[in-house]
């Protein structure tokens, strides 16, 4: 199974990525990162109980109300640490690959039972950049 080391294979092998905490607003992070993400080919499947929609696309509330067609590849999350551990449970329950927490994001218990679930996990790192880095290793 792959882990953080080896972050080009994650990225290549991921389709579609749900966005836990993506903002519509343009200056955050979390819009700013799906964005990017989307304008480089990823599904992008937003999931904000306060949005409807966001970057084109239906919000849902949770992970759990993602339509059992969406199959998600990749977890991305924009929450504070404190909120993760349900994220992560989650992820396993949709049977999600992988979850991945941005940069200030670690929860150590919620990575253990991703793993031990059998997803990847990647913390405390920018998913965005670490896509540039591997597009541009790529060339």
């Amino acid at each position: 199974m792959p882990d953080s080391s080896d972050i080009g294979w994650l990225l290549h092998d991921v389709k579609t990525i749900a966005v836990v905490g993506l903002s519509a607003d343009p200056s955050r992070p979390s819009h700013q990162v799906a964005a990017y993400l989307q304008s480089e080919g990823f599904r992008i499947v937003p999931v904000n109980p306060n949005l409807r929609s966001v970057l084109g696309v239906e919000a849902f509330p949770s992970l759990l109300e993602i339509p059992e067609p969406i199959q998600i590849d990749l977890v991305n999350v924009f929450r504070r640490p404190e909120a993760v551990l349900p994220v992560a449970e989650e992820a396993i329950k949709i049977g999600a690959r992988g979850i991945w927490m941005q940069e200030g994001v670690i929860h150590p218990v919620a990575a253990q039972l991703a793993r031990k679930a059998g997803l990847w996990v990647v913390m405390d790192r920018c998913l965005m950049v670490e896509h540039h880095q591997y597009v541009s290793r790529s060339l």
